[in-house]
């Protein structure tokens, strides 16, 4: 019998789960939350009880015992600055998720969930490369200005499980080797991975390229006029960069495949745009090659949108020139979760704490 893991991922409207017996994926499910459900919560943490109660109706449903799990792993949060890897649920964690450490995000709710449960069932929790992983080397701090820091914010989990997913394919070492890694999902990531660890990011949040529903880097001078300028509320500046930018803000929709249907359907405008994307993608992977010297073993590409062969060919004529590319469609964080758990499980690598 292997490692019966839990994985648990909050997201906005949703909490994603899954059941792994090792790398094997026993069941899943995406648990909707309505905007009913939602709108009587004032607070995130509000939610508690619904998002546990969602997961325990996923084991019930799969006739799943508390007394069979071997572990139990959420999708790690905006917590403190620390290195990748597997860690430990602890009191301390649970507190700066519960303050909104570095921001509040649905993910934050993921470690004390694992750990409620995992109590319940008298296993260990963990979180794997949360959302605050900061593994910047010092020049990749400076912004231009000592008030503002550059934060690394990205879709860490994501970025570590296809690095190590390019590291098998090619038969290297994952951290002796170097790749750039696009996370293309509604946000977008870019980041020189080295030697298995993120030295750099664009913040997905409100930098890089633009995205279905993000703006990316924007123009400061005239964002600072649009700021001042009376019409918008700090609220609404902030939903205009992230949710209301990008394709939404151009085209109406954060939908790739509907803007893939109106260009072929000759929507000369909506192709326009959509390689301008591209084309953003591409020149933020060859700035991040320069972080490394140009010593990439691959371009490795991932995420909802890699899914589009047409936004990947467009991408790939412009990058691959630094060196090969690699194309793995899709999410793989449930998948990370699991496998970050095995890890430490196997003793193939040390659990780390939270201090």
């Amino acid at each position: 019998m292997g490692f019966k893991i839990l994985a648990i991922n909050p997201g906005s409207t949703s909490t994603k789960v899954a059941l792994f017996e090792d790398e094997q994926l026993l069941f899943e499910e995406k648990i909707s939350h309505t905007s009913e459900q939602l709108k009587q919560f004032h607070e995130l943490w509000d939610q508690f009880d619904l998002r546990k109660n969602g997961v325990l109706d996923f084991l019930k449903k799969h006739d799943i015992q508390l007394k069979d799990l071997s572990a139990v792993v959420g999708r790690g949060g905006l917590i403190k600055p620390i290195t990748g890897g597997t860690y430990h649920v602890n009191d301390a964690m649970i507190h700066d998720a519960k303050i909104g450490l570095q921001g509040v995000h649905a993910a934050n709710l993921a470690c004390a969930i694992a750990k409620s449960i995992a109590d319940e069932a008298g296993v260990d929790a963990f979180v794997v490369d949360p959302i605050s992983v900061d593994e910047f080397e010092p020049l990749a701090r400076y912004s231009g200005h000592p008030l503002i820091e550059r934060r690394a914010l990205s879709h860490t989990l994501n970025i570590h499980a296809v690095g190590r997913m390019a590291a098998k394919k090619l038969g290297v070492d994952y951290e002796k080797t170097n790749f750039i890694i696009a996370h293309l999902g509604g946000g977008i990531s870019v980041c020189p991975l080295k030697g298995g660890r993120i030295v750099d990011v664009n913040d997905a949040s409100a930098a890089g390229p633009f995205s279905p529903e993000r703006t990316g880097d924007l123009p400061l001078q005239q964002f600072i006029k649009l700021c001042f300028s009376g019409k918008y509320t700090q609220e609404q500046m902030r939903k205009l960069i992230m949710g209301e930018g990008g394709l939404v803000a151009y085209l109406g929709t954060n939908d790739a495949q509907e803007v893939e249907n109106r260009i072929d359907a000759g929507d000369e405008k909506a192709r326009e745009i959509y390689e301008a994307m591209a084309y953003q993608i591409a020149k933020e992977i060859g700035a991040m090659a320069t972080v490394v010297k140009g010593d990439v073993r691959a371009v490795v590409i991932s995420g909802g949108l890699a899914h589009s062969k047409r936004l990947i060919s467009w991408i790939s004529k412009r990058v691959r020139f630094i060196a090969e590319v690699h194309v793995f469609p899709g999410e793989f964080e449930m998948l990370a979760l699991a496998q970050g758990t095995l890890r430490v499980l196997r003793n193939e690598e040390e659990t780390k704490i939270y201090q």
